[in-house]
């Protein structure tokens, strides 16, 4: 009798293994990543925990949107939404929602390319903060699409997306086996693509980015690969004047990607 219960118990975590997989679900945790989907679509959050004891008025109003939509909320106490948000902040809301990202291949992504092509590569980026910050930048630059390598880099973990507001969602990643190779293929279909790097002798606002345009990115202090950096079309410097030696990898996305924006509105 023992080992029949036993081997049901194992068939229901089975079942509910299969569920999880088929459901793809994903974390939300915190109210600009929950209100970011809300306002996108409502209809991919399964379910909404929210810590009862919070009655503050941002948590009224969202409980309101949420209730409005028709999303199911129930309650939870601090113990279990740390659970479902591991290390990300909460602020007594999580919830569970239906994977959605922006979906393009590689292939889909050179047959697109054209005169105002706008890429970011990112290199050995593995911090999911800062990866997911890189993401928010990127599309608040416009970028058409961001391009990580399969190995070393961060993907879209509830981190990743917590810090990207709600760019994972709408702006491509193109995941790529090899990012050298990649830049190869950009620089023959016609796309610059510029390294940073320190030691560059050239600096962000040596080159013409009105037409087609790429800049590459290496996590801050180790930079870019060293065939990363053999693959680029050329590498630049942003001007540090400071006692600072290095930026924050998506902070220097931003310089950089704005002085893009910058040159193709003038």
């Amino acid at each position: 009798m023992y080992q029949l219960n036993d081997q049901i118990q194992k068939h229901v975590v089975k079942e509910k293994e299969n569920i999880k997989v088929k459901q793809k679900n994903i974390v939300l945790a915190g109210f600009h990543a929950i209100g970011a989907r809300l306002n996108k679509d409502p209809s991919t959050i399964r379910t909404v925990y929210v810590d009862p004891s919070r009655r503050d008025n941002r948590m009224r109003d969202m409980r309101a949107k949420l209730e409005a939509a028709g999303v199911r909320v129930m309650h939870a106490d601090h113990n279990r939404l740390a659970g479902l948000a591991g290390d990300i902040p909460h602020q007594g809301i999580v919830a569970l929602a239906e994977e959605l990202q922006a979906m393009l291949t590689f292939d889909d992504l050179m047959d697109q390319i054209n005169d105002k092509t706008f890429l970011l590569l990112l290199d050995g980026v593995t911090d999911p903060r800062n990866f997911g910050a890189c993401l928010r930048v990127a599309d608040a630059a416009g970028v058409d699409a961001v391009i990580v390598p399969k190995d070393r880099s961060s993907h879209l973990t509830p981190a990743a997306i917590k810090a990207s507001a709600g760019a994972s969602e709408t702006l491509p990643v193109v995941t790529v086996t090899n990012l050298a190779a990649t830049i190869v293929e950009l620089v023959d279909a016609g796309v610059p693509v510029i390294g940073t790097a320190g030691e560059a002798e050239k600096t962000i606002y040596d080159f013409d980015q009105k037409g087609p345009f790429a800049w590459v990115l290496g996590a801050e202090g180790d930079g870019l690969r060293q065939l990363t950096r053999r693959r680029c079309s050329d590498l630049a410097k942003i001007p540090m004047f400071g006692a600072v030696e290095s930026l924050n990898v998506s902070v220097a996305a931003g310089i950089c990607l704005y002085e893009t924006v910058r040159q193709r509105q003038g």
